[in-house]
């Protein structure tokens, strides 16, 4: 590798991992390929990235699984290109990201069932979307047809069930009181379960912005000191990114660290409406 700084070799690195992902890369080789030795090639990769590099290629693996069964691809043969090896190696190595069993997540999540329900928010159209186990989907903006479109790109062949308040109740019940936090500041519904699907990494980054108290604020960086990984800013910035939670999850609050917005996935403007909205409530 031909960059100098330590964390450039480390995002080198990770670029390496992806297109080697179905080979051992063992320690040795992958600080051969750093230049620098096995020890610090450990820290230094989970500073930067805020995962070992056995925990990069494991998620990297995932991903590559999951191309390949929504794909189509045979579920044995997907696994193997994947770099797993067997069935019983998805499982050991991949700390929930997949969220189902290979043959379902192949079919699209065929067997599961998320009820959804759409309503008109203060910032815009608003669809929400259950399994059994909670919370699975928060969109805002656009319109009903994109939103749902948005939600079946994710769970391609799950049954989608458009449903009222007899159908599932509790759905009917969190939309309502996040509708209502949304349109006049009523406090952060907190009693909504979820079911966060993600990455470790990921996971861990979700669960620091559900800490942060309402009408505060904190920058990437300190969403990775606040997980016990101060270099990996960006990493969880694109964990912010890959929310699929609005507002429950308020990666709104987290802003560049010059203080500005930063981005959000839902824009801008929306994000800037819910911080001025807290900031109010909050004095």
């Amino acid at each position: 590798m031909t960059t100098n700084s330590l964390p450039d070799r480390m995002l080198a690195l990770a670029r390496f991992i992806d297109e080697h992902v179905d080979e051992s890369l063992p320690l040795a080789r992958l600080a051969r390929e750093a230049n620098v030795s096995p020890y610090h090639l450990q820290r230094s990769f989970k500073a930067a990235l805020g995962v070992s590099p056995k925990a990069y290629q494991s998620n990297a693996r995932l991903k590559t699984l999951k191309s390949s069964l929504r794909a189509g691809d045979r579920v044995s043969s997907a696994i193997i290109d994947a770099g797993f090896g067997s069935t019983s190696r998805v499982y050991e190595q991949v700390d929930g990201g997949l969220g189902m069993t290979p043959s379902s997540y192949r079919a699209g999540g065929e067997g599961e069932t998320i009820h959804y329900a759409v309503r008109g928010s203060a910032l815009g159209t608003m669809l929400m979307a259950a399994t059994a186990r909670g919370v699975c989907f928060v969109h805002l903006g656009g319109n009903e047809t994109t939103l749902f479109e948005a939600l079946r790109t994710e769970y391609p062949r799950a049954l989608l069930v458009h449903s009222n308040a007899e159908q599932s109740p509790e759905l009917d019940v969190w939309i309502d009181a996040l509708n209502q936090h949304l349109s006049d500041g009523a406090v952060r519904p907190r009693d909504i379960l979820l079911d966060l699907r993600g990455t470790a990494f990921q996971l861990r980054v979700w669960r620091f912005l559900l800490s942060i108290k309402d009408g505060d604020v904190v920058s990437y960086t300190e969403a990775a000191v606040g997980i016990n990984q101060p270099l990996a800013a960006r990493a969880a910035a694109s964990a912010c990114g890959a929310n699929n939670v609005a507002v429950l999850v308020p990666c709104h609050r987290v802003l560049r660290g010059d203080g500005a917005l930063g981005g959000y996935r839902w824009g801008v403007e929306r994000k800037r409406a819910l911080l001025d909205r807290e900031r109010a409530l909050a004095r």
